[in-house]
């Protein structure tokens, strides 16, 4: 998959293909639904999304909500065959746009797009004032064609990013599961820690949550993928999610025990799977204490996965 950040100046083997435009956040069952839509066409299947998120643009002090990073977008985005990722940089030229000149200067001219994909609820341009209608007749004028996907609903509710951050929030990876179409991942780069893990014969791979919606803190059984190094594979394992308040820390982090497992992580990318939520963060009086919970933990998170 090629990855294209700017719309301007593209070399003309990169343009004519057939897009889905959108935020992406999450990669849901729904998102899936407008992909589809623009990969029944003949022309190279592409992904027009923006990073930043134009929301953490405009409001750039509010509370996190990203359910992935753009390095996980991308990810889940290969694996369902996209073949060009149009990541546009938002700034402040894209956000003063209108719907007109989006659609004219950057899908037409810019990307020259044959076919444009979008949600039922889309919305484009300064102060989101295009629709998935009005870009209907934008295309139409501009020389490309645009196909609408319905509002996709799972056991009577709309999926949606903010139905999938609602049940991360209350602890249900497995409701997010069933409106992903995938379990809710957490990827990046495996950071040094103070090793507290690793003296309590339970070594973890720390990884920062940074910029993104934190699902409910606690201890959940996880399906692993080390996605690079002598390491590479998939392995279960146990992860607590929380700001680890034995050891007086308060930046939330995710520290994850592989099973069966043995090698150097550091500054290696891992894909952490939330499959199962087991309990909430405790303090405990003392390292024994901890200890025993742990070796428990280990327990239910391999007697859930066995189950999968």
């Amino acid at each position: 998959m090629q990855t294209i950040t700017d719309w301007q100046g593209l070399d003309p083997a990169l343009k004519g293909a057939s897009v889905a435009m959108g935020n992406f956040d999450g990669v849901h069952l729904g998102h899936r639904s407008v992909i589809a839509l623009a990969a029944a066409k003949p022309e190279p299947l592409g992904i027009v999304t923006f990073e930043p998120h134009p929301r953490a643009f405009f409001t750039p002090k509010a509370a996190q909500f990203r359910l992935m990073n753009s390095e996980a977008r991308r990810h889940r985005l290969a694996k369902l065959g996209v073949e060009r990722l149009y990541e546009l940089h938002f700034d402040e030229v894209l956000a003063a746009m209108s719907a007109e000149d989006f659609a004219q200067q950057v899908l037409c001219a810019g990307l020259g797009v044959r076919h444009v994909a979008v949600g039922a609820d889309f919305r484009f341009g300064k102060g989101r004032t295009g629709t998935a209608e009005l870009l209907t007749e934008l295309g139409a004028a501009c020389g490309f064609d645009v196909s609408i996907a319905p509002l996709l609903r799972v056991d009577g509710l709309d999926v949606s990013s903010t139905a999938i951050r609602q049940a991360l929030s209350d602890g249900r990876p497995r409701d997010a599961a069933a409106m992903l179409g995938h379990w809710h991942r957490i990827e990046g780069a495996v950071e040094h820690g103070e090793k507290r893990g690793r003296e309590m014969g339970y070594p973890t791979a720390n990884m920062g949550l940074s910029g993104l919606h934190l699902p409910r803190m606690g201890v959940y059984a996880v399906r692993v993928e080390v996605l690079g190094g002598p390491q590479a594979g998939e392995y279960d394992g146990v992860a607590s999610l929380g700001v680890r308040p034995m050891f007086g820390r308060n930046a939330p982090n995710l520290e994850t025990y592989i099973f069966d497992f043995s090698g150097d992580l550091y500054d290696q990318h891992l894909s952490v799977a939330l499959v199962d939520y087991l309990r909430p963060e405790i303090k405990f009086a003392s390292l024994e204490a901890l200890v025993t919970q742990i070796e428990a933990d280990c327990g239910a998170a391999r007697s859930c996965l066995s189950a999968l």
